[in-house]
């Protein structure tokens, strides 16, 4: 197996090197709809690229997991058969378990906070790490905070959570976060979730406003509890292999995109925030705010399991980063 991604690799990077001077094509993949903000950012980033560039670089985006899993992706990308990704940051802890810092439980207060950690040293530092695994971090896009909606009963304290069967992302300190909760979580890729909610196989589900229309959930959910327990981040990236293929003048150029872009992408999770709820509750969600003191609490032991995994000084700079 170990020779035959090599030899993957090889292909890919000599596919791309093989014309030098002649206009790149990458792929673009995330799992979301057409309907969903990534993708809107992600094509007009594609579309600034292409017009700045005069056609040398040139962004196809697919949206819809139409390029894989974020798992599958990840692999593609460091296999060099994947050029680019807008892929949740969490999703990388399993090549990177210090990726996984954003998906602490009631970690950042607002969205300004985690823009201060995540445009810092803490976030440079993590694509620092993620680079070393062949993929290059571009920007940290933003997911936005996440909630929970379940078809059962609205969820107002901890306690109510107990024999939920909540799909969550396949990230370990996801699954810790809603086992500490009294929950039963079952990973699962996101392609997978809307059958899985409408056949029962799972009571609810945990994501931003933003996805949580966009994918229809109100369809097959009832209830929607703005737990807002995680804010999660949304990864521009590319193979590192491609990266090092485009000119210099070209890099400079991609990389001014993806931060004007990050910098839209974000202004569009906040202004639509409270026209999604209005939605939400328009299409029959029972909407409730918990009591989330009490959460807080419930995932202490969480932090202090994940201490040793990133490590005391990017707990100080989340730390840092709110006052």
């Amino acid at each position: 197996m170990r020779v035959v991604r090599g030899s993957l690799v090889l292909v890919a990077l000599v596919v791309f090197a093989a014309v030098p001077g002649q206009a790149a094509t990458l792929k673009l993949g995330h799992v979301l709809p057409p309907a969903h903000n990534w993708h809107v950012a992600a094509t007009g980033f594609a579309d600034e690229v292409k017009a700045a560039t005069q056609g040398r670089v040139e962004v196809k985006v697919f949206p819809n997991s139409q390029l894989g899993t974020e798992t599958a992706m990840i692999e593609g990308l460091q296999l060099g058969t994947v050029e680019m990704g807008l892929i949740g940051g969490a999703s990388f802890q399993n090549i990177e378990p210090k990726l996984g810092l954003e998906g602490l439980p009631y970690a950042f207060s607002d969205h300004q906070h985690a823009y201060r950690v995540f445009d810092g040293e803490a976030g440079t530092r993590l694509f620092g790490l993620l680079e070393k695994k062949g993929v290059k971090g571009l920007a940290w896009w933003e997911n936005g905070f996440r909630n929970m909606t379940n078809s059962k009963r609205a969820i107002a304290v901890p306690d109510d959570l107990k024999g939920l069967k909540i799909r969550v992302t396949p990230d370990k300190i996801r699954l810790d976060t809603f086992k500490a909760l009294g929950a039963l979580p079952v990973p699962m890729a996101f392609a997978e979730l809307y059958s899985a909610l409408q056949q029962g196989a799972v009571d609810g589900q945990e994501n931003p406003l933003a996805i949580i229309f966009s994918s229809n959930f109100f369809e097959v959910q009832k209830y929607l509890s703005l737990t807002n327990h995680v804010w999660s981040s949304a990864t521009l990236v590319m193979a590192k292999g491609v990266w090092d293929k485009i000119s210099p003048a070209d890099q400079q150029v991609v990389q001014k995109a993806a931060f004007a872009w990050r910098d839209k992408q974000r202004k569009m999770v906040q202004e639509s925030s409270d026209d999604f709820l209005a939605k939400l509750k328009a299409k029959g969600m029972q909407v409730n705010t918990p009591n989330n003191a009490l959460f807080v609490k419930a995932v202490e032991p969480v932090w202090k399991q994940y201490e040793d995994v990133f490590g005391k000084e990017y707990f100080d700079l989340i730390e840092k980063a709110r006052k």
